[in-house]
């Protein structure tokens, strides 16, 4: 039976269009699911405040009566604008192996966007960069995380057969946590921060946390201009994070700097990996998925470092070594063997030169694909 391409119209097959890699994935250990709760919240229109720059749409492919496949296909108009481009992305993309699935998928992305007047399709994108982005093209042998995409192998050979061809490169790397902080490095810290007149903050309550929560990524959207395809989050955008994110995060596996001004000028978030429990919960908080979710919350021995940046007028000034005195410190209280870095763009000197207070290795490297469609 050939394969059938239906567009998501209702929310029962978007229930189906999120739950499929559950089926796909099932016996690859090292997948973790996404939150269901995340993922209504970014793909609904009503809930997503980046539909107010953005357009998508939904794909299921169907083969012998089942999903066999599904793909999202994203105009960032913002970005496109800032980029001088006129880009369509491909985003949540997973398919089974057979290429009649892969290739069907990726011909309707590439006639929709042809039918909007797009040149290229690129990705895998989310609407910004706070959504999962960059197909695994090595590290398999290592688990996933709540907030980078994990995809098997024949995902690379299946586009590059369709004409696909590297874009950017993101690597991951982690490192374990020393038994003591270098003594070098809390004087540096000291030093740095006397120097430029800036301070950590240490939250009294959650409302002081939630009005610098908004700081923070109004300094992320400065630090962030410059990188490959990065669009700016909108007031809604940053609301919706605030509200989301900061609830769960541990005083003491953040860092935020702030400056004479009282002004965000550099950040860092981590939190303990939720990658197991999100595997026992499968993606859902309820009925008990939250137990496991709260557990993981308690557990500090494995962190993944969820974000991190500088303003631009602080960085090349050592705030790095503020960030990662005060971490490095937090995690030695806390028990934290080992950190997990965000993925940084291969070309991102300035934030891969933050790691090198400590030895490190490369966890997994994740690709952006584009297609010229002239």
């Amino acid at each position: 039976m050939s394969v059938i391409i239906k567009e998501v119209s209702s929310k029962r097959e978007l229930r189906s269009f999120i739950a499929f890699p559950e089926r796909l994935y099932k016996d690859c250990n090292n997948w973790v699911n996404a939150l269901w709760a995340d993922e209504y919240l970014t793909l609904l229109k009503e809930k997503n405040p980046a539909f107010e720059y953005c357009e998508a749409r939904y794909f299921i492919a169907l083969k012998d009566g089942e999903v066999a496949g599904r793909v999202a296909a994203i105009i960032n108009h913002n970005a496109n604008r800032d980029w001088k481009e006129l880009h369509m992305r491909f985003g949540w993309l997973d398919f089974i192996d057979d290429s009649e699935v892969s290739g069907a998928l990726m011909e309707t992305v590439e006639l929709y966007a042809r039918e909007r007047g797009m040149n290229a399709v690129t990705g895998p994108f989310g609407f910004t960069d706070m959504d999962r982005e960059g197909l695994l093209i090595k590290g398999y042998e290592n688990m996933g995380s709540l907030t980078t995409l994990y995809n098997y192998p024949y995902y690379q050979e299946h586009l590059e057969k369709m004409g696909y061809i590297k874009d950017a490169d993101w690597y991951q790397r982690e490192f374990d946590v020393p038994d003591s902080v270098p003594e070098k490095l809390s004087q540096y810290s000291d030093i740095i921060q006397r120097r430029y007149n800036v301070r950590i903050l240490h939250p009294k309550s959650r409302k002081e946390l939630r009005r610098y929560g908004i700081g923070l990524f109004e300094a992320y959207n400065k630090a962030f201009v410059p990188l490959y395809g990065f669009t700016p989050l909108n007031e809604g955008q940053i609301k919706n994070y605030v509200k989301q994110y900061l609830p769960m995060v541990h005083n003491d596996l953040m860092c935020m700097i702030l400056d004479k001004n009282d002004k965000v000028v550099a950040f860092a978030i981590t939190m303990p990996s939720l990658a197991k429990a999100l595997r026992k919960s499968g993606g859902k908080l309820f009925p008990f998925g939250f137990i496991y979710l709260l557990k993981a919350l308690r557990c500090f021995e494995s962190v993944d470092m969820c974000i991190i940046g500088i303003a631009p007028e602080y960085q090349n000034k050592g705030l790095n070594a503020i960030i990662f005195n005060h971490l490095n410190s937090n995690f030695i209280k806390l028990g934290t063997k080992k950190v997990i870095a965000n993925p940084q763009l291969e070309n991102n000197t300035a934030v891969q030169s933050i790691f090198d207070y400590y030895p490190n290795r490369e966890y997994m490297v994740r690709r952006c694909f584009n297609k010229n469609l002239t």
